[in-house]
């Protein structure tokens, strides 16, 4: 009996064994990306917030250090609050915060009208298309960001392919102001950043059950109807994620504002920019960075808390 008892508890140490290892497997590929984010987001994040509270000086670094020796026995920690202070006052950043706000509004806006009927023909069409489209839709990844916004210069300036193209229509007697604007802001926004606002608008709208949409049939209801009753309301999460996905990045957009915007109107990122590299102003730079984060790190939370309750199947 006792030599059954002991062929017995051998499978289950062995067992027991292998669930060890599978809870340490578990374990290191859980600590991975945490250390990831450690490495590459906390401490930074700590180095700028520490920068932020520094004092300008005209050396290498050109920063104060916070703590200094006092004497020979004492540690002196000096926090300079008016970098943060100076950032709402002065009216440069304030207009360049609220313009940068509306930019990404109005291009957030832009990609919504423009993708959500793309991502709901997609995830309406045939599985044989539907990987096409997909692949269209990702193919502008393939080539660099920067060509692609130097592109629409070619395309948008005075002698470029469109004014050329109306111009030999006959539908314009001169050249339309396209280039150093508003409207070629949104345009390269728009156009750059669309694919983030359908593909978690498909994402969605592909797991919709199509059952919904007969029964609504079956009970008089008109397609305009069954999709603002139906189709619109379950698609709110996938609105909100490819917005956010948007909005975010667009707030803080350098390279297209630099190329197509004005010259008289800065978005935040231009001012980042110059405050760190042209001015050497590293304090004030970082508290801009720690305030633009700090703006932005609600509607990051609101993503994340929306892409939990999509992989949780729309649990709490």
């Amino acid at each position: 009996m006792s030599g059954e008892a002991g062929k017995g508890a051998m499978p289950a140490r062995a067992d027991r064994r292998r669930r060890t290892r599978r809870g340490h497997g578990a374990r290191l590929a859980i600590a991975a990306p945490y250390l990831w984010l450690l490495l590459f987001f906390a401490v930074p994040f700590l180095f700028v917030l520490k920068i932020s509270f520094s004092s300008v000086l005209v050396a290498m670094p050109p920063y104060a250090p916070l703590i200094e020796w006092v004497g020979n026995q004492s540690l002196a920690i000096r926090l300079n609050v008016a970098n943060y202070l100076f950032l709402f006052t002065d009216d440069l950043y304030i207009s360049s915060w609220l313009y940068s706000l509306k930019v990404a509004a109005v291009s957030t806006v832009g990609c919504l009208l423009l993708g959500y009927p793309m991502a709901y023909a997609i995830a309406r069409s045939s599985p044989a298309w539907r990987s096409l489209f997909l692949l269209l839709i990702i193919l502008p990844f393939w080539t660099s960001f920067l060509l692609r916004v130097y592109a629409w210069i070619g395309l948008l300036k005075n002698n470029g392919l469109i004014n050329n193209a109306l111009l030999a229509l006959g539908i314009i007697d001169q050249p339309i102001t396209m280039m150093q604007t508003d409207f070629a802001v949104y345009v390269g926004i728009i156009y750059s950043y669309l694919p983030f606002m359908i593909l978690p608008l498909y994402a969605n709208l592909e797991k919709h059950d199509l059952l919904l949409l007969e029964a609504a049939k079956d009970l008089g209801a008109r397609p305009r109807t069954a999709f603002l009753r139906i189709t619109l309301p379950l698609s709110l999460p996938g609105i909100v994620a490819g917005s956010l996905l948007v909005f975010i990045p667009a707030v803080g957009e350098f390279v297209i504002p630099s190329l197509l915007g004005r010259t008289d109107q800065l978005m935040i990122g231009r001012v980042l920019w110059d405050e760190f590299f042209a001015n050497r102003d590293w304090p004030v730079a970082s508290a801009v960075a720690i305030i633009m984060l700090l703006l932005l790190v609600v509607p990051i939370t609101i993503f994340q808390r929306l892409e939990s309750r999509e992989l949780g199947g729309g649990r709490r």
